[in-house]
C-alpha cells in the first residue's frame, strides 16, 4: 500500500519544480493505519506526506548514483519519528521537554505562549518583564494584555506568541505574506559538480555541514546521516544544545564547537565549506550574515554548495527576520486555539498538537530538498531551498481534520544503544531500506569532533 493524501498535495508535489512530475516510478511502501492521533487537524496526513516525500527523493538520488533501492515506512515508524522526544529514555529517564518559564500563560484578556528553554532566551524574558521565576511571571502576565506582553518580550529578544484564533491570524499581514507561497521555495544560482556513483547508502561520500538547533534542522540532518552522509554539526561553545534534544536527533552525526565570531574558527569553517556538498542552516534569518553564511554570500563564495535553510515565519512579511519556534507558531496561527477546550465553568484553556509536527515535517521537507538538489546539481548547478514553520502551519490548517480518523494506540518500537550519555532508548528510524530497518547509530559525543571531514 502507498500513502497518498489530496489534503497535502502541496507537499506531495513540492519537489516537482526541481525533479519534474512523476519523479519516481517505485512508490514508497506504507503499512499500518491511516490515523492514530485523530485530533482536530490531520497531523497524521502531514506527517506521512513529509516522510514519504523524503523517501521518494532518496530513491531518486540512489537511482541517479547507480544503486537503486526500495524504501518503505509504516504508521508506527512515522509516529515514533514525530514523537522522538516523547519516546526517548536516557538510562530509563524521560526528558523534561519544557523549562519553568516555557508554556502557556494566562493574561488579562487571553493567553500567551512563551519559549524559554535556552538560558539566553530565559534571560531576555526575565529582563523584558522584570521577573525572576515562574511565579512572578504568572503574576505579571495576569495583569497584562496578551498582545502587549508579546510585543514587550519580542522587543527584548525573547520568544513569545499571543494566542490567536485561526481567522484572526489569517487576516494578519504576516499570514497574508505567506499566501500562495510554495512549501519548499527553491532558488537558482550555483555551479555544477558531478555526483559520484555509489554501491552503498544513497548519501555515501556526501559531506553535510549542520548549523541547526532544536528539532527541525536536526531532524533533517539526522536523516541525512542515516542515509550515509558525513554530517558535522557545529554549535557555539557559549550556547550549547540541550543534551536530551541532541541525543534524540544526533544519530550518526559528529558534533563540534566553533565560535564563528572568531577569525580562526571562521577560517576553518570556510575551509570545511570548500570540501562540503551541503550546508543546512536553521538560525534566525540574518543571524549568520555577519559571519558570511547567508545565502547570498554562500552563492558567491561557495557556489558548489547545496544550501537548505529554515525559519519560523518565512522569507517575506513583517516577521520574516524574527525568532520563533514550533510552539510559538502553533500559538499565533490558531492551532493552539483549535486544540483548546472549555471546562464545566466555561473557562477556556488552549492546547497544542500531539507532537511538534511543524518542526518534524519541516525537517523531513528540508532533507527532501537536499536530496533533490543533489540529484540536479550535476546538470543544473547547486541551488538553495527554504522552508518555514508558519507555511507548514498554514497547510495543516487548510487541510483541516480527517473526517474518517479515529484514535488508535500504536506500538512504537524502540531500539537501545550504549552511548557516552548512558543507555539510550529511542524510537526506531522512520524508514526501511530494501526491507530491513534503516539502522539508528549512536550520536557522536557532543562537542568533541574536530573541524575536519572524515
Amino acid at each position: 500500500m502507498e500513502f497518498t493524501s489530496s489534503r497535502f498535495a502541496a507537499i506531495e508535489s513540492a519537489l516537482e519544480p526541481v525533479l519534474g512530475p512523476g519523479m519516481v516510478d517505485e512508490p514508497v511502501a506504507w503499512s499500518g493505519p491511516r490515523s492514530w492521533w485523530a485530533g482536530p487537524l490531520d497531523v497524521e496526513g502531514l506527517a506521512a506526506a513529509s516522510v514519504t516525500l523524503v523517501l521518494r527523493a532518496a530513491s531518486v538520488l540512489a537511482q541517479e548514483r547507480g544503486r537503486p533501492i526500495r524504501l518503505g515506512t509504516a504508521a508506527d515508524r512515522v509516529a515514533g519519528a514525530f514523537g522522538s522526544l516523547a519516546h526517548l529514555r536516557v538510562d530509563g529517564r524521560a526528558p523534561r521537554p519544557w523549562a519553568p518559564m516555557s508554556g502557556w500563560f494566562e493574561t488579562s484578556d487571553g493567553w500567551i505562549r512563551l519559549h524559554a528553554n535556552y538560558s539566553h532566551h530565559a534571560a531576555a524574558l526575565s529582563r523584558s518583564l522584570a521577573v525572576q521565576d515562574r511565579g512572578e511571571l504568572e503574576h505579571v502576565l495576569r495583569r497584562m494584555d496578551s498582545m502587549e506582553a508579546e510585543r514587550r518580550v519580542r522587543m527584548g529578544g525573547g520568544i513569545a506568541g499571543a494566542m490567536r484564533a485561526v481567522d484572526e491570524w489569517r487576516a494578519s499581514p504576516m499570514a497574508t505574506a505567506l499566501e500562495g507561497t510554495p512549501w519548499i521555495a527553491f532558488h537558482r544560482g550555483g555551479e555544477a559538480r558531478p555526483l559520484a556513483p555509489t554501491t552503498g547508502l544513497p548519501l555515501s561520500g556526501i559531506r553535510v555541514l549542520d548549523l541547526t538547533r532544536v528539532l527541525a534542522g536536526p531532524t533533517c540532518t539526522q536523516l541525512l546521516a542515516l542515509l550515509g552522509a558525513d554530517v558535522l554539526r557545529l554549535d557555539r561553545p557559549d550556547r550549547p544544545e540541550d543534551l536530551d534534544t541532541y541525543v534524540a536527533t544526533g544519530a550518526g552525526k559528529r558534533s563540534a564547537l566553533a565560535d564563528l565570531r572568531l577569525e580562526d574558527s571562521a577560517h576553518r569553517v570556510r575551509e570545511l565549506l570548500e570540501g562540503a556538498d551541503v550546508l543546512v542552516t536553521g538560525y534566525r534569518p540574518g543571524a549568520l550574515a555577519g559571519v558570511g553564511l547567508d545565502d547570498a554570500t554562500i552563492r558567491s563564495r561557495h557556489p558548489h554548495l547545496v544550501h537548505v535553510s529554515l525559519s519560523a515565519w518565512g522569507d517575506t512579511g513583517p516577521w520574516a527576520l524574527d525568532r520563533g519556534f514550533d510552539s510559538i507558531v502553533q500559538a499565533v496561527s490558531g492551532i493552539g486555539h483549535r486544540y483548546g477546550s472549555s471546562d464545566a465553568t466555561g473557562r477556556f484553556t488552549p492546547g497544542a498538537l500531539p507532537v511538534q509536527a511543524l518542526d518534524v515535517a519541516v525537517g523531513f521537507g528540508m532533507a527532501a530538498a537536499v536530496l533533490a538538489l543533489l540529484v540536479t546539481r550535476p546538470r543544473l548547478g547547486a541551488r538553495s531551498a527554504h522552508l518555514s514553520l508558519a507555511r507548514t502551519a498554514a497547510l495543516l490548517l487548510d487541510a483541516g481534520p480527517d473526517p474518517a480518523a479515529r484514535p488508535r494506540a500504536l506500538d512504537v518500537r524502540t531500539v537501545e544503544t550504549s552511548t557516552p550519555y548512558g543507555r539510550l532508548s529511542r524510537a526506531v528510524s522512520p524508514a526501511t531500506l530494501d526491507g530491513s530497518p534503516l539502522p539508528l547509530p549512536a550520536p557522536g559525543e557532543y562537542g568533541t569532533a574536530g573541524l575536519t571531514w572524515l
